[in-house]
C-alpha cells in the first residue's frame, strides 16, 4: 500500500514539523525506531483547549486525537523522509485532559488509532497503546499524543 496515495484519498495534507515550545526535539531516531515527542491537539491552527468531563464531550474527542495523528504523520515524514518506509506503528501514548471522574480516555484516543490503521493498513498501523487521564496538558490542550514507529 502506498501511504501517500492513501493520504490523498483521505484528503490529508501533511503539515510541517511544529517548532518545539520548550527544551526538546520533535523526534529522535535510534536504530530502526523513531520516537516522536508529544503533539497537542490543535483546531484551526491554535491549541484545542478543553477538559473532558467538564467542557468537552467524548463525542468531540476522536476528532481532536485524529488532528494530532495528522500532525504526527507530518513529523514522522520529516523524521524518515518517506512514510512508505514505516514497517510498524509500535505504540501511542495519549494524555487526555480530563476530570477525575471521566473514564472514556480510550474512546478519545481511538481517533488517532483508527487513522493510523486506515493510513498504514492493519498490519503496519495496528499498535500498542496507553490512554491516560491527566488533570492538565500543556497550554490547556484537550489531548497530547506521542508515538513510536519502526522503520525498515
Amino acid at each position: 500500500m502506498d501511504v501517500y496515495a492513501k493520504l490523498k484519498e483521505l484528503n490529508i495534507t501533511l503539515p510541517p514539523v511544529a517548532v518545539p515550545v520548550a527544551a526538546y526535539v520533535p523526534f529522535v531516531r535510534t536504530g530502526n525506531l523513531v520516537f516522536l515527542s508529544g503533539h497537542v491537539a490543535k483546531k484551526d491552527g491554535k491549541p484545542w483547549v478543553g477538559q473532558f468531563g467538564k467542557d468537552m464531550t467524548t463525542a468531540e474527542g476522536p476528532a481532536a486525537a485524529r488532528a494530532i495523528a495528522i500532525d504526527l504523520l507530518g513529523t514522522l515524514h520529516a523524521a524518515v523522509g518517506d512514510l512508505n518506509k514505516i514497517t510498524r506503528i509500535v505504540k501511542l501514548m495519549s494524555l487526555v485532559n480530563s476530570t477525575s471522574d471521566y473514564t472514556e480516555q480510550h474512546l478519545v484516543t481511538n481517533g488517532a488509532s483508527e487513522l493510523f490503521a486506515e493510513v498504514f493498513g492493519k498490519d503496519v498501523g495496528a499498535h500498542a497503546r496507553s490512554a491516560f487521564g491527566v488533570s492538565q496538558v500543556p497550554m490547556g490542550c484537550c489531548v497530547e499524543i506521542d508515538l513510536i514507529a519502526e522503520v525498515g
